[in-house]
C-alpha cells in the first residue's frame, strides 16, 4: 500500500455505487483517501451539504483509511491544507475523460507537484450518474439498484 494521501472531490448529490466503488479502490491503491463533498456554484443540490457528509460518512464508515469532509473553495487549497498528493477523479466515457486531463493540467500548473488519478468506471456501474439517480427517484422510480443502502433510503424519505 502506498503513503500517498489522496483527495477525491465531487458534489456526491447523491452519493452512488459508482462512487463509493472509486473511494475502495483509491483506499486500497493509496491508504489514505479524503472525500471532499463540494458545492457547485451553477447546481441545485438535492441534498444539502451537511446531509450528503452524512450520507457519504455512513457509506465509507467500512472502509479503512477514508475520511469525509466538506470542501470550501478549490480543489487544490484542500490538497495543501489536508496535506494531500494526489487527486482521484473517475472516468466513464471518452467526454469525461477530455474535462478530466484538462482539469488535472489545470490543477498542476497551480499547485506544481499535485498528481491526478484517472480511475475507468467499472463496466457494470459506468451507466450510473447522480444525475440519473435523482431522476428516477423524483419521478417515484427505485433507484435502489444503483445506490448504497443509505442512500436509497434517504431517497426513499425524500420523495415518498
Amino acid at each position: 500500500m502506498s503513503e500517498h494521501h489522496a483527495l477525491f472531490p465531487g458534489t456526491f448529490d447523491p452519493p452512488t455505487l459508482g462512487h463509493l466503488d472509486l473511494v475502495e479502490r483509491a483506499a486500497r491503491l493509496f491508504g489514505r483517501v479524503t472525500v471532499a463533498l463540494a458545492e457547485h456554484p451553477t447546481k441545485r443540490a438535492l441534498f444539502d451539504g451537511e446531509e450528503r457528509v452524512e450520507l457519504l460518512r455512513s457509506c465509507v464508515s467500512g472502509i479503512e483509511g477514508v475520511s469525509v469532509v466538506f470542501l470550501e473553495g478549490l480543489v487544490i487549497d484542500a490538497c495543501r491544507e489536508l496535506g494531500c498528493d494526489v487527486i482521484v477523479r473517475g472516468v466513464r466515457s471518452g467526454t469525461d475523460f477530455d474535462y478530466e486531463a484538462q482539469m488535472a493540467g489545470t490543477n498542476r500548473a497551480l499547485l506544481p507537484g499535485i498528481e491526478t488519478a484517472l480511475f475507468v468506471t467499472r463496466v457494470d456501474l459506468g451507466h450510473i450518474s447522480s444525475t440519473l439517480v435523482r431522476q428516477i427517484a423524483s419521478m417515484g422510480g427505485d433507484a435502489s439498484p444503483l445506490v448504497p443502502s443509505e442512500v436509497s433510503a434517504a431517497l426513499r424519505a425524500r420523495f415518498g
